[in-house]
């Protein structure tokens, strides 16, 4: 008989450096689970397609293709990740993926599922199926389950986000997350403009420029008075408070459109004008780099600072890109609605507004402990109409506005675009494909900026900077099939022991890097490591780094999942990817990173905190068949809001950016929030919601 239990001693070794990752200290026990060595496991488990599965598909594999571990791979091979869990486990895999994404791979199964042990699904479906006693409840064999467990108390957002039943506790899939306590999505800058705009002795001179749009944006911050901000120190090794003094400096949008109302402001102007602000209202602690006010290791950004860059950079095109056009804030696919939401994704950030980039809809976790939806609230649609002003001034791309036939690729490429906010290594390989790097091109995540949160310590807001891209559980998972292993409890066992594997500690590690042989080592064997978010993770391989580059061109998650097999499910650490960035990519994540580790970046927590309002929202709430439903009526919500791709989706917070709110009919923010409410049937949306959120604190508060 085999047990789950730790066969990988110097893999625990190191992990218990990284404890900090899983949220408790390591085991050396994978459970009591005895099932007979060889146990097979029919696996209907994958990514999306066929290329990211257990086993090679015909596609990647070739006629052969040999990795950095030395090792010739084939189709219908097992990828390297699943080839150690299988030597450590004692299992064999037996491959009855169809190659769809999630829903889609549970349906192909449904009437089936004593075809297969193991199966991807939505959590919906899984619980569902689970309720109806086709899918096994795994929380009654947590006590088998140690690693898994104390992952689970360590977490209680994760617990209470795959509870499919708060009257019996029960789970039906394991939890799969792409990333976990780590910011998702950033801002992004070409920091060299920034740099050339305002860094330097004496004053910018330029041989021609734009003239600055009419102000229709109005000032966000203070006009007087100061603002103390914490910032991580330049050089990133403590924490420092420096002040925005209004007295001093004036609010820069309020400097600007007075000189805009008295007549014609030019771009040399402009930046003349950001360069003294910058020195009076922080003075002189930028000293001639005043471009670390947003691109340095200690910026301190603000939404009106940034609007009078954006200015500036919409206004000199011919110093940054030698034409007469640039553009300031873009998307990533201006024509794709998937991509177009991430605008009022950054909108939440600029102007201290919950639940724009929430984990579940629009919901986050108020001061008073209730759920709170971000499409029914005024604050949402006055934020959205500041960005509208953007729009109006020409701050945010054309492309955006009127969704043409444009892309990052063809801005990035072309030198046509500024900004936009997006996933830091998907979007900075770009340093590496279409900049010029040695003419000093350089395409880098910046500082989260500063904005007046309302957390409920202050009823006047706090000015601090807080994000609310913060990753979490993932609304996917792996199911075991109840038809599938009814009868063989080696079967049961075994598909138990592959989630609890799954998240000891170097488990974690073999689902996020794959076998040791990607991985960098010291002389004795151990991992080298590097502090990643204020916990020390492994390197990798130099030999997996230029794999990376030569078959996936720099992407890491395509590389992991097409070739190693790891980060297809389970917990996903942000450390590989962070790595596989390009050195500005790992540049301006390091700054992020740094300042969350110093507690300069606030974010919400995956767990019942003191304060409700940092509690992250599960990602799923235990809503019953009838409460779906009923959910699904409310069909305004789903219309109008929808956050995923297609020329046909229609998202009114992105049309209200775009167009302003009378494009929608609104004559105010209050009559948007009240239509949304009332007539859109979000009162009795968030009414089934807060019932499920009750629910869920009353089952966690029963759990002791």
């Amino acid at each position: 008989m085999k047990k789950a239990k730790t066969m990988l001693a110097m893999l625990l070794v190191m992990c218990m450096t990284v404890s900090l990752l899983v949220g408790f200290s390591a085991s050396a026990d994978y459970g009591e689970l005895s099932y007979a060595d060889g146990t097979v496991l029919r696996m209907a488990t994958g990514y999306n397609s066929a290329k990211t599965g257990l086993f090679f598909d015909a596609e990647t594999a070739g006629a052969g293709i040999t990795l950095a571990d030395g090792k010739t791979y084939n189709s219908g091979d097992l990828k390297p990740t699943w080839v150690e869990v299988q030597n450590v486990l004692g299992v064999v895999f037996e491959n009855k993926y169809q190659g769809n994404a999630a829903s889609a791979e549970f349906d192909y199964w449904k009437e089936q599922l004593k075809e297969v042990d193991m199966l991807s699904g939505t959590a919906a479906k899984l619980s569902e199926y689970g309720e109806s006693g086709s899918i096994v409840n795994i929380a009654e064999y947590l006590d088998q389950m140690p690693n898994f467990k104390a992952y689970l108390e360590a977490n209680p957002i994760v617990r209470l986000s795959i509870t499919g039943n708060v009257d019996t506790g029960a789970i039906y899939f394991s939890p799969y997350f792409d990333g976990v306590n780590d910011i998702e999505r950033m801002p992004l800058m070409r920091v060299d403009w920034v740099s050339k705009l305002l860094d330097g002795e004496g004053a910018f001179a330029a041989d021609a420029c734009n003239a600055l749009a009419p102000a229709a944006y109005e000032p966000y911050m203070p006009t007087e008075g100061s603002v103390d901000v914490d910032v991580v120190t330049l050089d990133g090794t403590a924490v420092e408070t420096i002040s925005k003094n209004y007295d001093a400096a004036g609010n820069i949008v309020a400097v600007m459109n007075d000189a805009l109302a008295a007549g014609t402001v030019d771009g040399v102007a402009a930046v003349n004008m950001l360069r003294d602000y910058i020195d009076a209202a922080y003075d002189g602690y930028y000293g001639t780099e005043r471009s670390n006010l947003f691109v340095g290791q200690n910026a301190a950004w603000d939404a009106d600072e940034l609007v009078a860059l954006l200015r500036c950079v919409v206004a000199n095109p011919q110093t940054l890109n030698g034409t007469d056009k640039v553009q300031g804030l873009f998307t990533r696919e201006d024509n794709n609605n998937q991509r177009r939401v991430d605008m009022f994704r950054f909108a939440g950030h600029l102007f201290g507004i919950r639940g724009l980039e929430s984990r579940q809809d629009y919901l986050y976790v108020g001061t008073d402990g209730m759920l709170h939806d971000a499409r029914s609230e005024a604050e949402t649609y006055v934020a959205l109409d500041r960005m509208h002003d953007m729009a109006v001034e020409g701050l945010i791309s054309t492309a955006f506005v009127n969704k043409e036939e444009e892309s990052t690729k063809t801005y990035l490429e072309n030198d046509l675009g500024f900004m936009h906010y997006d996933y830091n290594q998907t979007q900075t390989i770009y340093n590496e494909t279409v900049l010029d790097k040695a003419a000093g091109e350089k395409y880098m995540a910046v500082m989260v900026p500063v904005a007046r949160w309302y957390d409920g310590t202050d009823d006047n807001g706090v000015y601090m900077r807080f994000t609310e891209s913060w990753r979490s559980v993932k609304t996917d998972g792996w199911g075991i099939s109840v038809p599938g292993v009814d009868g063989n409890p080696d079967k049961l066992n075994a598909a138990l022991a592959l989630i609890d594997f799954a998240y000891s500690p170097e488990g974690m590690i073999l689902m996020s890097y794959g076998p040791d042989a990607f991985i960098k080592t010291n002389d004795d064997g151990s991992y080298v490591t590097f502090s990643f978010n204020g916990t020390e993770m492994p390197e990798i391989a130099d030999v997996t780094r230029e794999e990376l580059w030569a078959k996936a061109n720099g992407n890491y998650t395509n590389y992991a999942r097409f070739y190693l097999g790891s980060t297809l499910s389970f917990a996903k650490s942000q450390a590989f990817e962070f790595q596989c960035t390009t050195d500005a990519g790992r540049e301006g994540a390091g700054h992020i990173s740094t300042a969350i580790g110093l507690g300069t970046i606030k974010h919400p927590e995956l767990a019942i905190t003191e304060n409700p309002w940092y509690t992250s929202i599960p990602t799923v709430l235990p809503t019953t068949k009838a409460d779906n439903d009923l959910l699904n009526t409310y069909t305004d919500l789903t219309n109008q809001f929808s956050q995923q791709k297609g020329d046909d989706k229609v998202n009114v917070l992105v049309d209200v950016i775009a167009s302003g709110l009378t494009f929608e009919g609104f004559s105010s923010p209050e009559e948007a929030a009240g239509t949304v409410a009332d007539t859109w049937s979000d009162i009795a949306y968030l009414d089934v919601k807060e019932w499920a959120w009750e629910d869920l604190q009353d089952y966690y508060a029963s759990l002791g």
